[in-house]
């Protein structure tokens, strides 16, 4: 079967990555039928626009979209383009699978978890109201004089949105993930203790979800006890489920656990379509110098073979990576011992090395 899916190069390191990640792809016999399109500040300057509408109709066709890191400008300019496509295409559950593979140098080498953050709510929902705007105070009176809530002058205000239904989809969807890949547990992460009405809805329908699937354990953990039981007892979780603020962060500590961004890939899941991306930036000061790991677009070409249903193709690449990495000597140079290491080879050659080892 020929697999017709999307691939955005993205731009800075991204194309590099990208075609690395293509070859490999390509190498594990599974058929692919790319369909390439742009996105990322390139276009932007080209056309005014980094995510053009040629690049939407493409993965709405296919449904499936394996994309390079693109550049978010600070302070001016185009915003996320990961932003715009988790709203066009409601990818409401970002997984982030985080293991730590020998060979790598970290301080918790038993880590093998995996990050289920909802995408959609919570306070990266967007509404805010801006210190001083007219609409900021006639919040502010509504909380003072109707709710007896008063806040300071002179604040910017967030408000954080979680539902039933946000909640409960996203917790099956850490429930689908552990079945579909023999996981153990699930863990539902929250500060139900303090926002009982926010965290606390979170954490309800968590728990009605989780007796439809008695089969998987269950447990839920207040979100700072989890940080520290993260960095102490790593060995104690498997999948955890959190609303989308706590869910950015502890996705980024297990990837700072296993041996730093470079190393984490990403997918996010919706109801019309699925992209699977790099977690870290496009580090435009490296573009084109053939340097950067490419392992966690790899990684999340994994991801996408599985979700696919080549398993056994995933499988291959995933070993073909951890084997590379484990000997240690066709490596890049943020996984030799020091930075400066002659012996590192380069993004291109990386691929080779994981393809020679898929046989």
């Amino acid at each position: 079967m020929t697999h017709r899916v999307t691939f955005i190069p993205g731009d800075g390191t991204g194309p590099e990555i990208a075609e690395a990640t293509k070859r490999v792809l390509e190498a594990t016999g599974v058929e692919f039928d790319w369909d390439f399109q742009d996105a990322g500040v390139d276009v932007y300057e080209e056309e005014g626009n980094p995510l053009p509408e040629r690049t939407l109709a493409s993965i709405r066709e296919h449904g499936v979209a394996i994309k390079g890191p693109t550049t978010t400008p600070v302070g001016s300019g185009h915003r996320s383009i990961n932003v715009a496509l988790r709203k066009e295409f409601d990818l409401y559950a970002c997984i982030r699978p985080c293991k730590a593979y020998e060979g790598v140098r970290t301080r918790f080498p038993e880590t093998d978890i995996v990050i289920v953050r909802e995408n959609t709510e919570d306070l990266y929902a967007g509404i805010e109201f801006e210190r001083g705007s007219e609409e900021v105070e006639r919040l502010r009176a509504f909380l003072a004089d109707e709710l007896h809530s008063p806040t300071r002058e002179e604040s910017g205000i967030s408000v954080k949105p979680i539902s039933v239904f946000g909640s409960e989809r996203i917790v099956e969807a850490a429930f689908a993930y552990a079945k579909e890949n023999g996981r153990r547990k699930i863990t539902a992460a929250h500060k139900a203790n303090i926002m009982k009405f926010s965290d606390g809805l979170f954490l309800e329908v968590a728990r009605r979800v989780a007796e439809r699937h008695p089969e998987i354990e269950f447990e839920d953990r207040i979100i700072d006890n989890l940080c520290n039981q993260l960095v102490s007892r790593p060995d104690e979780y498997d999948v955890v489920v959190l609303p989308n603020l706590y869910g950015d962060i502890v996705s980024d500590l297990g990837a700072g656990m296993v041996g730093g961004l470079g190393l984490a890939p990403g997918a996010n899941i919706g109801t019309t379509g699925a992209i699977f991306e790099a977690t870290h930036g496009s580090a435009p000061k490296y573009k084109g110098q053939n340097k950067v790991n490419p392992t966690a677009l790899l990684l999340s070409g994994v991801l996408m073979l599985r979700h696919l249903g080549e398993a056994d193709a995933a499988d291959r690449m995933e070993h073909g990576v951890a084997e590379v990495i484990r000997k240690g000597e066709k490596v890049t140079y943020d996984l030799k011992p020091t930075r400066d290491d002659p012996t590192a080879v380069g993004t291109s050659e990386f691929a080779d090395a994981v393809i020679e080892e898929m046989g």
